[in-house]
């Protein structure tokens, strides 16, 4: 069974399809909880930013520096926060390129989880990758970070830069629903309606529009009256 669901698991990363899915499954969620939405999204993109973090990682790594970031990675997996943070820490610390590189996202991840988002954002702005997701996914943590302290206007630079990192029709939605909502939170009306209105009309089939279309019209709403 554990091998199983392990495989399931892989597959739902590795397919853009299936983690539209799962981020579709947080849209109910998302729609009770507005205020929450950093976080509630930010779960879904942790295990996605890992993943495909290790995946990069296990092709371009020795073997020890693989072994001691494996163990790091296994904390972290299991929640077991305070050891991965220590573990990571200590990898990074120890090794430089790209195993530092790597060590510093699962940190800023971990930091996040433990609501450390000062020292999150610091690890996260160490990380850089040319890949497709994992880029995007870190600059969209670093808002999340920045969401939670409240510093609205530097989460909007963040989630902007998420959003124009090769856009793509499975996760562009989700870091424009964000962005709207960090514009929002900054009492920026026009420019929240005007992102709400990127995703129904640029991205009507994604999951996101639905609620994008109700805040969109309740903030139109207010708008007008």
């Amino acid at each position: 069974m554990a091998k199983k669901e392990k495989v399931e698991s892989i597959e739902i990363i590795e397919s853009p399809e299936a983690l539209q899915q799962e981020v579709s499954k947080v849209t109910e969620l998302v729609d009770k909880n507005k205020s929450g939405i950093a976080t509630i999204l930010g779960v879904v993109v942790l295990a996605v930013a890992a993943y495909f973090g290790y995946q990069w990682y296990s092709t371009t790594q020795d073997a020890e520096g693989e072994k001691k970031l494996f163990k790091a990675v296994y904390a972290f997996e299991s929640d077991s926060l305070a050891a991965a943070s220590k573990d990571l820490a200590k990898v990074s610390d120890e090794f430089g390129g790209n195993t530092q590189n790597l060590a510093d996202l699962y940190l800023g991840i971990t930091l996040l989880k433990q609501g450390k988002f000062d020292q999150s954002i610091e690890k996260l702005k160490n990380f850089s990758s040319s890949d497709l997701l994992v880029q995007a996914r870190a600059y969209s943590l670093i808002g999340d970070a920045y969401s939670e302290k409240k510093s609205f206007s530097d989460a909007i630079d963040y989630y902007k830069k998420a959003a124009d990192h090769k856009p793509n029709k499975f996760f562009t939605p989700t870091y424009l629903l964000k962005l709207a909502n960090a514009y929002e939170a900054n009492k920026q009306v026009k420019e929240a309606v005007d992102t709400y209105s990127i995703i129904v009309e640029k991205y009507g089939q994604s999951s996101e529009s639905i609620p994008a279309k109700k805040y969109k019209a309740i903030l139109e709403s207010s708008i007008s009256e």
